[in-house]
């Protein structure tokens, strides 16, 4: 674009296969990035095919990414999970992505609490929700100064 500014004529950027340019492929493909293979479109495919040819970084990081969320949908034996977690964490180690080894981290310290996930695939959700309903509530009285009576109010809402 700086040399057809500098020359004044006109840019036209490259199309790829798909009719797309290179910004309208990236913008376009954040989309696939978040979903399974299984659930894309024939677009989207296409689409994925072209940005992992152009970026194999951006598929490996797919695929590391895909790799962990098949391993909690998948698994449910957490003999197995915890090896399956063991060997995503060897693969992260092995491909030196920053933002990976903190994942990679978190579970390494808390592998306990995360494999209990695996013995009857419950979470602490609602509770995390229910708990920032509280702050919420909390919040738009800008503080409690009557514990019994914030109480009282919290269980006629919530109850």
């Amino acid at each position: 674009m700086e040399d057809a500014r500098k020359t004044e004529k006109t840019h036209r950027p490259e199309l790829l296969a798909n009719g797309n340019t290179h910004s309208q492929l990236q913008a376009r493909s954040r989309h696939i990035l978040r979903k399974p293979k299984t659930k894309r479109t024939a677009a989207q495919i296409e689409r994925a095919e072209i940005l992992f040819k152009l970026h194999p970084t951006i598929e490996k990081a797919y695929k590391l990414a895909q790799a962990l969320s098949y391993i909690y949908e998948n698994n449910t034996n957490k003999d197995v999970a915890r090896l399956k977690l063991a060997q995503w964490y060897n693969e992260v180690e092995n491909s030196n992505f920053k933002s990976f080894n903190t994942i990679a981290r978190s579970i390494q310290i808390h592998y306990k609490p995360i494999l209990n996930y695996f013995n009857n695939r419950s979470t602490n959700a609602s509770a995390e929700s229910f708990n920032a309903k509280i702050k919420e509530f909390r919040s738009m009285f800008r503080g409690v100064r009557d514990v019994k009576f914030f109480l009282f109010r919290l269980t006629k809402l919530y109850a």
